[in-house]
C-alpha cells in the first residue's frame, strides 16, 4: 500500500526545488516591500527566486566540485556589485550612503539553494528564517545599538570571553571538603547573570516609556531588591502609594518565577519539591500586586530612568557573586556540621537579608550531598521569607510614609504566607 501511493509523491528533487523557491520567494518578498518604499533595490519576488534557483542548479551539477559553485558565486557577486554602484550613483543627493542589505540578501540566497541542493535543509530554513528577522526588525535593532552603551557592549564580549573561552578550561572536580568546583561555580555564575541580562536588556528598550508595573515584572526579574528600593524612591516624590506597592509587590512575585528558573536548571530535586509552591506563591503576589495598583484612580506613572540597575556581566559584579556563592557553601557546611537543622534555618534567613540568590544556588550543589534535600528546601522558603521581609523594610525606609506601609504589610504578608509550604515538606 505504502508502495502503490509513494508512486504519487514528488521526487526528491522536486521537493528541493519547491523549498528553494518557498525561502527565496519570502526573502524577495520582503525586498520587494522595500523597494516599494521608492528606494532603489536589487530585485524583489522575481530575481531572488531566480537566483536562488540558480544557486541550486549549479550546485546539482557541479557535485562535489567547489570550483563551479564559486564561479557562480563571484557571477552573482559581480551582477549585485553593479547594482550597488548604481545604487550609489543615483543616492548622491542622499546625506547618508545606502545601505548593503539587499546585495547581502542576493548572495545569501544563492547559498540558499546551494545548501538545499546539497540536502542540508535544516540549515537554508534556518538561515532564511534569521535573515528575515534581521531584515524585518530593522528599527528594533538600530533602537538597541542606541539605547545601550558602548561599553556595555564590551561587557559582554568580555563576559563571552570568559564564559566560551575560559569556562571550558575550568577544572570540573571537586576540591576540599568542601565539595567546591570550579567548573559548576562559574557555570551557575553564568546562570544567574545571563537571566539578569535579559532583564537588564529590556529594561533599557524600555527606557523611559515604561510604567511602575512594568518596570516591577522586568526589575523583579534582574533584582527584586534593587527594584524596591528604586520604586520606593519614587514613590516618596510621586505619592501614588497604592500604585508603587503594588508594583513593588510584583516585583517580589517576579523573584519567585526567577527561582524557580534557576532550579529548573541547577536541580532538578529540589524543584520537584518546591515548583508548586513557588508557582503558586508568585502568582498569589502577582496578582495581589497588580489588584492592589487598581485600587484606586490615579495618574499612571512612569518609571522612567528611576531604575538604572548595573549591568550583571560586569566582572567585579560576576565575580562578587561567585565569591559569596562560594562563601554560603562553606559557611552551610560548617552551620550543618556544628548547629544542626536551627543554625541552618538560621543561616537561610540571615543570608536571605543579603543575596537570595547566592544561598539558594548553595542549596542546588549541597542538596543530596553535604545538606539533606528536605533541609535545603526549608532553607530556601526561609531565605526567601527573610528576603521579602528586608524589602519590606526597605520600602518603609526610602518610600514615604503611606507607601512605606502599604509595602511592608503586603511583604510582611507574602513573607508569612511563603512560610506556609514548611508544614508540607518533610
Amino acid at each position: 500500500m505504502a508502495e502503490h501511493f509513494s508512486q504519487y509523491l514528488p521526487p526528491p528533487e522536486a521537493v528541493k526545488i519547491l523549498i528553494v523557491l518557498v525561502l527565496s520567494f519570502l526573502i524577495g518578498l520582503e525586498r520587494e516591500e522595500h523597494k516599494a518604499s521608492g528606494d532603489y533595490s536589487f530585485g524583489g519576488v522575481r530575481t531572488f527566486p531566480l537566483v536562488g534557483l540558480m544557486g541550486y542548479a549549479v550546485a546539482l551539477l557541479s557535485r562535489d566540485q567547489l570550483l563551479p559553485l564559486s564561479i557562480g558565486f563571484a557571477v552573482i557577486g559581480a551582477f549585485l556589485l553593479m547594482s550597488y554602484r548604481h545604487k550609489l550613483s543615483a543616492a548622491q543627493a542622499l546625506a547618508e550612503p545606502p545601505g548593503v542589505t539587499t546585495e547581502i540578501s542576493g548572495l545569501t540566497t544563492y547559498v540558499l539553494g546551494a545548501l538545499v541542493s546539497n540536502g542540508y535543509y535544516w540549515i537554508a530554513v534556518t538561515i532564511a528564517v534569521v535573515s528575515l528577522f534581521l531584515l524585518e526588525l530593522k528599527g528594533v535593532l538600530e533602537g538597541l545599538s542606541k539605547r545601550l552603551a558602548p561599553q556595555e557592549i564590551l561587557t559582554f564580549t568580555k563576559f563571552l570571553l570568559l564564559t566560551a573561552v575560559i569556562l571550558p578550561t575550568v577544572p570540573n572536580t571537586a576540591f576540599t571538603q568542601f565539595g567546591i568546583n570550579p567548573f559548576k561555580t562559574w557555570l551557575l555564575v553564568v546562570g544567574v547573570c545571563g537571566i539578569s541580562y535579559g532583564s537588564y536588556v529590556l529594561l533599557a528598550l524600555t527606557r523611559q516609556r515604561h510604567g511602575v508595573l512594568l518596570a516591577g515584572v522586568l526589575g523583579g526579574i534582574y533584582s527584586s531588591t534593587a527594584t524596591t528600593v528604586a520604586l520606593a524612591k519614587k514613590a516618596s516624590r510621586e505619592g501614588a502609594a497604592h500604585l508603587f506597592a503594588g508594583g513593588i509587590l510584583v516585583a517580589s512575585a517576579m523573584m519567585y518565577l526567577r527561582v524557580t528558573f534557576l532550579l529548573m536548571l541547577f536541580s532538578r530535586t529540589l524543584l520537584h519539591m518546591l515548583a508548586v509552591p513557588l508557582l503558586v506563591l508568585g502568582c498569589v503576589a502577582g496578582v495581589t500586586g497588580w489588584c492592589w495598583s487598581h485600587l484606586q484612580q490615579q495618574k499612571p506613572a512612569e518609571a522612567g530612568a528611576e531604575f538604572e540597575p548595573r549591568n550583571p556581566l560586569e566582572l567585579r559584579s560576576a565575580i562578587f557573586f561567585a565569591v559569596a556563592f562560594l562563601a554560603v557553601l562553606v559557611a552551610s557546611r560548617l552551620v550543618i556540621t556544628h548547629f544542626g537543622n536551627t543554625g541552618m534555618y538560621g543561616l537561610a534567613g540571615l543570608t536571605g537579608l543579603i543575596d537570595v540568590d547566592a544561598f539558594i544556588l548553595g542549596m542546588t550543589q549541597s542538596a543530596g550531598a553535604l545538606t539533606p534535600g528536605s533541609l535545603a528546601a526549608k532553607g530556601i522558603l526561609i531565605a526567601i521569607a527573610g528576603n521579602n521581609v528586608a524589602k519590606g523594610l526597605y520600602a518603609y525606609a526610602f518610600a514615604d510614609r503611606r507607601t512605606g506601609l502599604q509595602s511592608l504589610a503586603l511583604l510582611t504578608g507574602l513573607a508569612a504566607v511563603s512560610l506556609i509550604p514548611l508544614l508540607l515538606l518533610r
